[in-house]
């Protein structure tokens, strides 16, 4: 049974049994703690916690997941995988255990030709929370299994919460035997015969303070009892299509061997292979499902982890022996064995392929410049007689080039030394909660959000700000750092939330209105609206007058210029949207904006930089757009009817059933937003791009200014023309080619400038040569280069200088300056000298440590540098001093 049919079947059975059918969530997580989606009930969350009331009873769903803390062990193993599909059937305070029990029997042991999984009775068994004797009875009773057929567990293993406090209960599997082959009898801590791929949650306690898996106290039951399944989609499809392991099912394996037949190598033969293989396999799908959802590659959160997939796979071809760009021999693979389940990667391969093939492009031209970069560092640690590349090395590669880790490693070893690890872990996680931080300040900074529940709880936030910029409101409720206050007095920032209005809450890349709250006595000063709930809009506010209490009647102020410039910006993005669609053509999609009064910025897919006049013409058809004073419309309506009139949504955002399209000249631009807009097009204004750039591979930036900040950027670009056609005595016309003609003569110049430095460097570099100091028979120069010669002048001068000093005494040369505020050091010998156990690298090391730096190199010439110029007397005398002791001792 094919993975696609499997997960249809699932669907239909809850679907028949009164369970609504919700798609899965994209896999970029809304929770600020959250980079992906890792199980399939978080999009479920806000129900079970009671932050928002369900609109159903029953639920289903199949929802895609990522998990990334076994990146490095995808591959090693036969049940490590990044992405995967989890099974759901839900109840909110409906059905509970025995019918979630009944249900989870039937559709695995129903025969296929009714419609189930038909999984054989003899070989299943259930693990229960070995106090929960209810559960027990209802297996007995509803599958009729026997005791010995029964497994009672600890609260580590069957016993389920977020690891906070609040809902949890017992847990139930279905585990099913799967022979002596995979394991010992009754072994139920193995997990490989005893295979468990149903959990059923019986979400009926509430727990307190404690440890993460066990060991916390139990507060009692909740008085809503709820069930949270989840069917390991991938399991059951190894289980019922008769192969080993989650890699070799009907939508994995193809890649697989498709990379075989790239290779020339065979899957099976060799266990070091078949571990690359699995890693292709994996990251190849992942990064397909993740580029589909919106994510693209980056140096932060959620892009890093998909740059890391897509480098582990292309790096993992080129081990098995595979050098040409294989993500296009291996992606269409993927999506055409995906798309059964997903038929938007068959819709959005164009952008999802032209992102992986430029992350390629760019990891291969990393690869090799990583690879002289690191080639360098080894040449220096090794110099310097260190066998650990240190965590902080290792980490530079990786964040800074792209380096993978492993490849770090791998390479360290073929040159004889260690890597750090732990110290690279270490900075990992440090950058990874400084990620995390920053997203949690996001979100208004308050990882407790039982206030904002218990504000939602009273009532959603009516949001009149389509229709007006002005609302007559009361005050619901007033927060202090997350937590319900009786009052807020003059001088305080806190937060409040109004039963209604006219502010809008940053969303959709646009950010929050600016006004005034004014009530009697009291005037407040918003400086930020979020929605850190569904339903719930917060005013962060200053108290500028007077003691705020809740209940208070208030007067909502946006202001109007504000407003009236954001929703130009907000409009002319979406103008300059389908601007680059009419230009580049359908795949040229939106991936991310950002948008204030007068300002806008645009994120989109594309392979390369635009051209001038490509960004020319795509400013001339937004302006165009502007002239024809095309229409605005705003319309709700059901999400299917808005995916059927073709309108745009953008990825990795997670919408209602009930959705708002925005159009501009009907059909032209039609896209799902939630964003306030002018009513004509005219009324964006003057429309000026400023600038386009790369943010990630496949991934461009444009930004523009509209209105009235359009026109004063036109003036200053005017005033600035003006300024140097006076200056340069040209007109404006005359400009490009009289700057052109300065930079060659400028050019020229410091061509010039350098061949006499030069020869000043050669004609000290004799007089020098023909006056060194004795040193107990050692011919030694130390000399100070005036201000301003960079290392390579310095060693350009200390090779000379070598060069021309005779060859029957020993001779070191110690030639030092400071350029750009910055001390170095060059020190060479010749041959006698190294005879003489004298050796550049020590000396030079003895001189960086005084200009508070380090160095390092071969015997005959080394080089180091540091941060104090006032060091580098001492630097030259320490050298000499060193030298005589040297030879003395």
């Amino acid at each position: 049974m094919e993975t696609s049919e499997i997960r249809r079947r699932f669907l239909k059975y809850f679907e028949d049994r009164g369970h609504t059918v919700v798609p899965s969530a994209p896999l970029p997580s809304e929770d600020p703690n959250l980079l992906f989606v890792p199980a399939g009930m978080v999009p479920f969350v806000p129900y079970f916690v009671g932050q928002q009331t369900p609109p159903y009873q029953r639920a289903t769903s199949v929802q895609k997941c990522v998990r990334t803390l076994d990146i490095e062990e995808v591959g090693k193993t036969t049940r490590h995988g990044t992405f995967f599909q989890m099974n759901g059937n839900f109840s909110f305070g409906d059905y509970f255990k025995e019918e979630a029990i009944q249900f989870a029997w039937d559709l695995v042991t129903k025969s296929q030709a009714d419609g189930g999984y038909g999984f054989d009775e003899s070989v299943l068994y259930a693990s229960v929370y070995y106090e929960d004797d209810e559960a027990i009875d209802i297996w007995k009773r509803v599958a009729g299994l026997p005791d010995d057929r029964i497994v009672r567990l600890g609260m580590k293993d069957n016993f389920w919460s977020m690891g906070v406090p609040g809902p949890c209960g017992p847990c139930s599997e279905i585990l099913i035997d799967r022979g002596p082959q995979f394991g010992a009898d009754r072994d139920w801590e193995a997990g490989d015969r005893y295979l468990e791929f149903w959990n059923l949650v019986f979400m009926q306690n509430l727990r307190g303070d404690g440890p993460g898996k066990e060991g916390y106290e139990i507060l009692g039951e909740l008085p809503s009892k709820n069930i949270d399944t989840g069917l390991g989609l991938e399991r059951v499809a190894y289980l019922l299509q008769g192969v080993d392991n989650m890699y070799e099912i009907d939508e994995v394996f193809p890649v697989i061997a498709r990379a075989s037949e790239l290779s020339g190598k065979k899957y099976g033969e060799n266990p070091v292979d078949d571990v690359r293989f699995r890693v292709v396999a994996d990251h190849v799908r992942s990064a397909l499902m993740l580029i589909g959802d919106g994510v693209t590659p980056g140096n932060e959160q959620g892009g890093y982890v998909l740059r890391r997939l897509l480098r582990r796979a292309v790096r993992s071809m080129r081990l098995l022996g595979y050098e040409d760009p294989s993500l296009p021999e291996l992606l269409p693979v993927s999506k055409d064995k995906m798309k059964a389940s997903y038929p938007e990667l068959e819709q959005g391969f164009a952008r999802i392929s032209q992102i992986a093939y430029a992350e390629e492009d760019a990891f291969r031209r990393t690869l090799t410049a990583g690879t002289s970069i690191f080639d360098l560092a080894v040449s220096k640690l090794k110099a310097s007689g260190v066998t650990t590349v240190p965590g902080a090395q290792s980490f530079q590669l990786h964040d800074t080039y792209g380096f993978p880790i492993d490849l770090t490693i791998e390479m360290a070893a073929e040159q004889g030394l260690e890597v750090d690890t732990e110290g690279f872990r270490t900075l990992m996680a440090e950058q990874r909660e400084r990620a995390k931080a920053d997203a949690r300040a996001k979100k208004l900074g308050h990882a407790d959000t039982s206030g904002y529940r218990e504000l939602r709880e009273r009532g959603i936030t009516e949001f009149t700000g389509y229709s007006e910029l002005a609302t007559d409101s009361q005050v619901r409720g007033i927060l202090r750092e997350g937590t319900i206050a009786p009052a807020a007095e003059q001088g305080e920032i806190v937060e409040v939330v109004l039963e209604k209005t006219p502010f809008y809450a940053e969303s959709g890349g646009q950010i929050a209105d600016e006004g005034q709250i004014v009530a009697d006595g009291v005037k407040l000063q918003v400086l930020d609206v979020q929605r850190p709930v569904k339903g719930l809009i917060v005013h962060r506010v200053k108290v500028l007058e007077g003691v705020l209490q809740p209940g208070a009647d208030v007067h909502a102020q946006v202001d109007r210029e504000w407003r009236i410039s954001a929703c130009q910006a907000h409009s002319g993005t979406h103008v300059v949207h389908a601007a680059l669609r009419q230009v580049l053509g359908p795949t040229a999609l939106q991936s991310g904006s950002y948008n204030k009064p007068g300002y806008l910025r645009l994120d989109f897919a594309w392979g390369s930089s635009l051209d001038q006049a490509t960004r020319s013409e795509i400013e001339e058809v937004s302006n165009l757009a502007v002239r024809e004073d095309l229409p605005v419309s705003a319309e709700y309506m059901p999400l299917a009817r808005a995916r059927e009139i073709g309108a745009l949504a953008l990825f990795g955002e997670t919408y209602d059933e009930e959705v708002r399209v925005v159009e501009i000249g009907g059909p032209w631009s039609r896209e799902l937003c939630g964003g306030t807009h002018v009513k004509h097009s005219s009324q964006v204004g003057t429309l000026t791009v400023t600038g386009e750039s790369s943010v990630g591979a496949g991934v461009r930036r444009l930004e523009a200014f509209v209105g009235m900040e359009a026109l004063r950027f036109l003036g200053r670009e005017r005033a600035l023309v003006r300024t140097l056609s006076e200056n340069l005595k040209a007109r404006p016309e005359e400009l490009p080619a009289r700057i052109a003609d300065l930079v060659e003569r400028l050019r020229v110049a410091e061509k010039e400038i350098e061949k006499a430095r030069a020869g000043q460097v050669l004609a000290a570099a004799a007089e020098l040569a023909a006056n060194p100091k004795d040193v107990f028979g050692v011919n030694y120069v130390g000399h100070r280069t005036p201000d301003g010669l960079g290392g390579g002048d310095l060693r350009k001068l200390a090779l000379d200088i070598r060069g021309r000093m005779p060859t029957d005494r020993p001779a070191v040369i110690t030639i030092a300056g400071v350029s750009d505020g910055k001390p170095g050091v060059v020190v060479a010998l010749n041959d006698l000298a190294r005879e003489w156990r004298l050796k550049a690298g020590d000396l030079v090391r003895i001189a960086a440590e005084a200009l508070g730096g380090r160095g390092g190199g071969k015997d005959d010439v080394a080089q180091g540098g540091g941060t104090d110029p006032a060091g580098v007397d001492q630097a030259l005398a320490a050298v000499e001093h060193a030298v005589g002791q040297s030879v003395t001792g």
